[in-house]
Parts: structure tokens; sequence; C-alpha cells
């Protein structure tokens, strides 16, 4: 897997007929060639998974009969489906996704925080069960956080050098210095702000009435592993109206290869022998003397079946060719 994708889809779709919104979705990661992408506000109930051409969808939402909001889950090329495994203990706001590579477990959280006008309590329970979720995977294990953390962590790089880069913008705010501290007790770096890109590709959302652009849309991983972090940048050029642009991280991993049991061919003759007349006078007599064996047992007379086999047992070694695997 090179690349990581993180997006916000808007709740509110045009209708759209006889075409489900999950298929342009598919179109157009297939288009960006993302290999797995992090969704947020897919304001589905539940939790269930829906397979298109391309990649196969997972969401986790609230219950059916409460409010269809928040919601988070992944779109997963179809071709990466054996070397992933979805956690089941997810919320409308966290979902996790195991990715065995050619380097070990890998961990993948969709996240989807609380907006800056979002109540304490809200804040708080959010990122305690980050925090709780992060500290169940064990140090040894890389992590990767892609969602809509609604968190601006500013660009003061003396104060949070091991979490931020030099290439931030804009200043912190409430959710940022949260986010920091979640950061700085479990050892991740934000990785949007460790790449000189443009201007453009260094923000994903503009707000509504100022017109100003942002950072919000983030990607976390562990400090140790920011080396395996090749550039994080956000497109803008993706349609699948969201007022958020997509976030990219591509990423130095290769998908572990799994290792099919090959099966055991069937043995063949080695019709080459039937030139040496030494083992036609050879066979001629086996074949004689377990003849007369198999005559002389009226019990085995009458199971045809096993006299076969014991027929074809005997000249094995004369014939049989080794056994090749196909």
């Amino acid at each position: 897997m090179e690349c990581a994708y993180s997006t916000n889809w808007n709740e509110n779709l045009p209708d759209i007929e006889d075409v489900r919104k999950s298929a342009l979705i598919n179109d157009e990661l297939s288009r960006l060639k993302v290999d797995i992408a992090a969704l947020q506000e897919t304001c589905l109930a539940d939790s269930g998974s829906i397979k298109e051409k391309d990649y196969s969808f997972f969401w986790q939402g609230k219950a059916e009969s409460e409010v269809r909001e928040h919601g988070v889950g992944f779109a997963v090329k179809n071709t990466l489906l054996n070397t992933v495994e979805l956690k089941c203990n997810g919320s409308e706001r966290l979902q996790s996704l195991r990715l065995k590579t050619s380097i070990g477990q890998v961990t993948l959280i969709s996240a989807y925080a609380p907006t800056l006008s979002s109540t304490p309590e809200a804040k708080d329970m959010f990122y305690d069960n980050l925090s709780s979720a992060l500290s169940e995977i064990p140090t040894t294990e890389q992590v990767i956080i892609l969602g809509d953390i609604n968190a601006r962590v500013g660009s003061d790089n003396s104060a949070w050098d091991s979490c931020i880069g030099c290439f931030s913008v804009g200043n912190v705010n409430e959710n940022g210095q949260r986010l920091l501290e979640v950061c700085s007790l479990h050892s991740l770096c934000v990785t949007n702000t460790y790449f000189k890109t443009k201007p453009q590709h260094r923000v994903s959302w503009r707000h509504p009435r100022s017109k100003h652009w942002h950072q919000l849309d983030l990607i976390l991983v562990r400090q140790k592993c920011l080396k395996f972090v090749k550039l994080t940048r956000s497109f803008h050029s993706a349609d699948c109206d969201t007022d958020h642009s997509l976030e990219c991280c591509k990423i130095n991993l290769l998908p572990k290869k799994i290792h099919h049991t090959k099966q055991i061919g069937r043995p063949q003759s080695d019709i080459s022998k039937m030139c040496h007349p030494d083992l036609h006078i050879q066979f001629a007599e086996s074949f004689e003397r377990e003849y007369k064996n198999i005559s002389g047992n009226t019990e085995k007379r009458k199971m045809g079946t096993p006299q076969v086999h014991h027929i074809k047992d005997f000249p094995g070694n004369l014939w049989k060719k080794n056994y090749k695997t196909k």
C-alpha cells in the first residue's frame, strides 16, 4: 500500500437516479488511485458493508433508533481485503482497521472529532475514547489516524516540536490544544506539517462565511514511523460533492503476501520405462503373482473396488514417476 486518504463526505448528497452514491465514490477513488480511504460523516445507521466494483465500504454509526448523524467508515480496495481486519468495537466517531504489511501490523483509525462549537462533554468523551484506543495498541505497531479532526494545531513549532513540523498554517484553537496533548502523550505527530508544499495543498476546508482556508483534516502517525511517510497534501480535484478536500498521505508500505498451499498433483506413469525388456518381465511376474493371491481369496473377489486398488498399488515402484505439483 502506498497511499492512505482521509476525506469527509457530505451527508446531503443530491438524489441520483439508478446510481448508488458508493458507486460514484468508487469511481472517484479509482481515478485517484487510492488504496484505502477513511470516511467521515457517513450518517449511516449501525454497522455494515457493501462491495462495489473496485472497493468495499465499511461503516459504523449510531443505532437505527437514534438520529442519523456523524458516522465513520473505510473504503478498502478489493485487492487488499485479504490483508485487512476490521475491529468490531467502534463508534459513530471512531473506527479501527488492521492492515497486515511486510513490516508488521498497522492500525488505521478513521476519526470524526466534535466541532469547536460542541459541548465540552462531547469533546472530553471523544479524546478520552481516542486515547483509550491508542493505549490498547502495542507500541511496536504502527498507527495511522485519518480523519476530520476539526482542530487547528497552529504553527508554533517551538512549543510542540515533537508533534508538528515547520510547515503548519494558522493559529492553534481549543480543539488543537486537546489534540496536541494527545499527540504528546502517545508520541504522535501531524504529518500535514512536515512537508513543504504549495500553500493551497496545506489546507482542506474553507469557512463558508469568512472564506478563509483551514487545515482541519489531519493524518497522524507515530513519531518513529514518520520516516515511512513520503508526502501529505490535499487534493481539491476530488468530485464527491463534499465541502472538504481530499487529504492524501503517501506511505511506503507493502501489503503482506499471502502464501497459499500448493495442491499436490496426480501421480503420473513414466512410460519411458516400457522400452526396457527386463522391466516388462518383472512387471508380468509381479502381476501374475498378485493376481493369483487375489483370485484365491473369495472375499476379495466379491469386492471389486479394493481388488482394483490392490492391483494398482503393486507395480507402483516400476511405473510411477515422481509427483508433480501443478
